[in-house]
């Protein structure tokens, strides 16, 4: 008897609204690229193995939300990634709608599935997509849990980061 272990099913695919692409397109890139490279960062830069990080060292990479028009430019040091100033060409190019990239993040999707289905696209230098792939692929991350990020959270962990103040015993105050 063979198991067969299947990611949940796609839902009909959502696509951001046209106006709304349009808008998002108008942001500035790097403030976009910064946020992204503080998430890879936090999450995934530390476990990547020395041999990877050497490849990735100097490579240009891109995140390309197609329905949002946004793109997210940065590269490797070899210890961390750092955002990038819009560049005119890349190593690599990974292109795919918001919904899908969200999808892969909750680990709803598996990316060679998105990839079969013409939904997620990568662009230029084959071998440095495989490396990526692969090496994502054999780390245990995280599954992004929106939850975690609703603004009672965030205002929760903030707060809790915050150095308690000692309470004033009166002395020395002027009522």
């Amino acid at each position: 008897m063979t198991d067969v272990i299947a990611m949940n099913p796609s839902p009909a695919a959502f696509v951001l609204p046209d106006p709304v692409g349009a808008v998002l397109s108008r942001l500035p890139a790097y403030p976009g690229s910064f946020l992204l490279v503080t998430a890879l960062n936090r999450v995934l830069a530390g476990q990547l193995p020395a041999d990877v990080r050497q490849y990735l060292l100097g490579k240009k990479l891109r995140i390309h939300v197609r329905d949002a028009r946004l793109t997210f430019d940065f590269t490797c040091t070899g210890a961390r990634f750092m955002a990038c100033k819009t560049q005119d060409a890349t190593d690599l190019t990974i292109s795919a709608n918001a919904q899908d990239f969200l999808r892969l993040a909750q680990r709803q999707e598996d990316p060679d599935t998105l990839f079969f289905n013409r939904r997620l696209s990568m662009e230029g230098d084959t071998e440095l997509g495989l490396v990526v792939k692969n090496a994502i692929d054999a780390l245990e991350l995280p599954v992004l849990d929106l939850q975690q990020w609703t603004p009672d959270k965030v205002l929760a962990r903030v707060m809790a980061r915050r150095p308690h103040k000692p309470s004033h015993t009166g002395r020395g105050e002027h009522r």
